[in-house]
C-alpha cells in the first residue's frame, strides 16, 4: 500500500511539474516601464518588474569605451554614443526621472538579492566590430559568473558568433539566438538553449514552434503587445513571451 501511495504521489508531482513547465511565462521587455512611466532599462523599471512578479526581466547590454558594461537599448544614451564614450561621460547625462545609466553590475546586485525573477541579458552586437561583439559577450558572461548569478540569468544575442563564444565558455549556460535566420535544427546542432525570435518570423515559419519543442529547445517570442496575439502564442504553448505589456500578459497566463 505504501508503495502504491508513493507512486501516486510521484505521478502527481510529475504532472504538476509538467504543467508548470508547459505554461507560458512572461518576460518584461526592458523592465516594467510602459504602464509605470519609468525609463526603459533603468533600475526603477527593473524593480517595477520584480514587484510585478514576472518570470524574467529583459535588459540590453553595451560596453563603453573604457570597458564598462552598461544597460541601454540603443547605441546612444540620449545624445552620447555608448561605445565611444567613457562611463564617466555617460554619467553626465540623466534619464528624465534623474536616474543615471545603469551598469550590469548594478542589475546583477539587484537580481541576486531575490529568487523569483530571472534577468535576461540581451547582449547587443557592437557597431564597431565583430571582435568587440564577442568581447562584450565574454565580459558579460564573466560578470555574471563573478556575481554568482548564473542560475538566475539567461543570455540572448543577435550575433551568432557571440552566442557560440559564450557556449564555448559554458555549455550549460542558457543561450538563445535572436536574429531569426537559423532553423531550430541548426540551433540544436550548435548546442544552444533555444530560439528567441520576432513574432513575425513565427508567422512566416509556423512549424518552428513545434520543431523547436520536439528538439527540446526553448521558444521565446518578442515583442508581443496585442491581446489577440498574446493569446495566440499562449495557445501555442511557447515557453516565454517578451512584452511591453507584462501586466496584461500576466493576467492572461494566469487564467
Amino acid at each position: 500500500m505504501k508503495a502504491k501511495i508513493l507512486v501516486t504521489l510521484l505521478m502527481l508531482c510529475c504532472a504538476f511539474a509538467y504543467g508548470q513547465k508547459s505554461k507560458t511565462k512572461v518576460i518584461a521587455h526592458r523592465g516594467a516601464w510602459k504602464n509605470t512611466s519609468l525609463p526603459q532599462n533603468s533600475i526603477s523599471s527593473l524593480n517595477a518588474a520584480l514587484r510585478l512578479g514576472v518570470f524574467g526581466s529583459e535588459c540590453d547590454i553595451w560596453m563603453t569605451a573604457d570597458s564598462v558594461l552598461v544597460v541601454n537599448h540603443d547605441p546612444h544614451f540620449y545624445e552620447l554614443s555608448v561605445e565611444t564614450s567613457t562611463y564617466q561621460q555617460l554619467l553626465a547625462v540623466k534619464h528624465p526621472n534623474g536616474e543615471s545609466i545603469a551598469t550590469l553590475d548594478q542589475f546583477l546586485d539587484i537580481i541576486t538579492k531575490q529568487k523569483a525573477t530571472r534577468l535576461v541579458l540581451d547582449i547587443k552586437p557592437s557597431k564597431i566590430s565583430k571582435e568587440r561583439s564577442i568581447v562584450t559577450a565574454q565580459k558579460t558572461y564573466a560578470a555574471v559568473e563573478a556575481a554568482r548569478a548564473k542560475k538566475i540569468v539567461d543570455f540572448i544575442l543577435f550575433d551568432y558568433d557571440a552566442c557560440l563564444a559564450i557556449e564555448k565558455l559554458d555549455a550549460k549556460a542558457n543561450i538563445a539566438y535572436l536574429l531569426g535566420d537559423k532553423s531550430p535544427e541548426q540551433i540544436e546542432k550548435d548546442g544552444l538553449w533555444g530560439i528567441d525570435y520576432y513574432y513575425k518570423l513565427f508567422e512566416k515559419n509556423q512549424a518552428w514552434v513545434t520543431d523547436a519543442k520536439e528538439r527540446k529547445l526553448t521558444v521565446n517570442v518578442w515583442t508581443v503587445n496585442e491581446e489577440a496575439m498574446l493569446q495566440s502564442f499562449i495557445d501555442q504553448k511557447v515557453d516565454f513571451i517578451t512584452t511591453d505589456e507584462p501586466e496584461m500578459a500576466l493576467k492572461m497566463t494566469k487564467k
